[in-house]
């Protein structure tokens, strides 16, 4: 998931950067990359970002299958009725 517009967007959040220091661990980093990357990608695409994750977590707790995971990607999300009702 590596892509200079997103790291780009992502330079400017020096607190977020000091922060991302002490992630804990190479893991913690590696996640909070790509969370920061997810992030800036949503806004990028013009979708809310907490309502995107929101959504996301959702359907994937559901059981979304995992041959569909295109579908869940910030470009192509479009959140259902059903889940806009939920939030």
């Amino acid at each position: 998931m590596d892509n200079n517009t997103v790291e780009r967007s992502i330079r400017p959040l020096a607190l977020t950067r000091k922060n991302a220091l002490f992630a804990g661990s190479d893991g913690g980093a590696g996640h909070w990359a790509a969370i920061a990357s997810l992030i800036e990608t949503c806004k990028l695409n013009g979708v809310d970002p907490q309502a995107y994750l929101a959504a996301v977590s959702t359907l994937i707790i559901q059981g979304h299958p995992n041959s569909a995971i295109d579908d869940l990607m910030p470009w192509r999300f479009k959140p259902s009725d059903r889940l806009a009702a939920m939030a």
